[in-house]
């Protein structure tokens, strides 16, 4: 089965490294134009360099903080505004929410400035962005909204108590709005990444070792352990699955959160 995503842009948050940027080479090789979207604009200029353009894609990048909201505002709405009354110059059709987890730690020894900083960086933006992306995606009857957060959503993970209660507010942002938008032809849906090796994965590696006492590598030969599969994904492997909802062969799935984990989630 080919995936073609030709015609359609592509808005990739947290494309600067790990399964954001992996997501944004697939997409570009489907045929996407995709538009980067991170705070780091030299990362953001190397990923660019990399995406394949043999569709004549333009692509480009967006660069914003998503502790600043207010700044995300204003950055994706000068892109995404109409040019004219008879268009736009950069409809949206495909949104992927992607940002870094909130701090490892026990919830209650969290402060509440860092649910409020969690609150914001991924409900306050992601809805930000759904509303710039809106507009697009209806007057197109074309629009894919796709959230990577976490298998947390299904069984809270130990020591990320403040990422278990964010990443499940986001799931049901989203399944409250796959019902509101699918009658435009917008689904919206979740991608539940396992342990998956990126930076984020290497921090938790180094702090599960120094909270238990051992080596790194002893840490993570113990997580391969609670995964069937008995190793860790690649970043392509979860962008195959977002690939896939972002195109139109998943046209009918809609409302839901997909783990891509290796089978370690013990819940259905």
């Amino acid at each position: 089965m080919e995936i073609q995503l030709h015609n359609k842009t592509a808005l990739v948050c947290g494309s600067s490294a790990g399964i954001g940027k992996a997501t944004a080479q697939q997409f570009a090789r489907a045929g996407a134009r995709v538009i980067l979207l991170a705070r780091n604009e030299d990362k953001l200029k190397e990923v660019l360099e990399t995406l394949d353009n043999s569709h004549q894609q333009k692509h480009d990048f967006l660069v914003a903080d998503f502790s600043k909201p207010e700044e995300l505002r204003d950055v994706v709405n000068a892109f995404a505004k109409p040019a004219s009354p008879a268009g736009r110059a950069n409809p949206i059709h495909i949104l992927v929410n992607n940002t870094g987890g909130p701090a490892a730690g026990w919830l209650i020894d969290a402060e509440v400035s860092a649910l409020e900083a969690g609150f914001t960086q991924h409900i306050k933006c992601n809805q930000i962005l759904a509303k710039a992306c809106f507009p697009s995606m209806k007057e197109a009857g074309y629009g894919r909204i796709i959230n990577i957060i976490s298998t947390s959503v299904k069984a809270p993970i130990d020591f990320l108590g403040v990422s278990n209660v964010i990443r499940g507010a986001v799931a049901n942002w989203a399944k409250t709005l796959s019902n509101e938008l699918g009658p435009h032809g917008i689904t919206v849906n979740n991608v539940l990444p396992g342990f998956t090796a990126t930076e984020r994965l290497d921090a938790i590696i180094k702090g599960k070792a120094q909270r238990a006492n051992h080596s790194e590598a002893e840490a993570a030969a113990l997580l391969k352990t609670y995964v069937p599969a008995r190793r860790f994904a690649e970043a392509d492997e979860v962008a195959n699955a977002i690939t896939f909802l972002a195109s139109d062969k998943a046209s009918y799935i809609n409302g839901i959160n997909l783990p891509v984990d290796g089978g370690r989630t013990k819940s259905l």
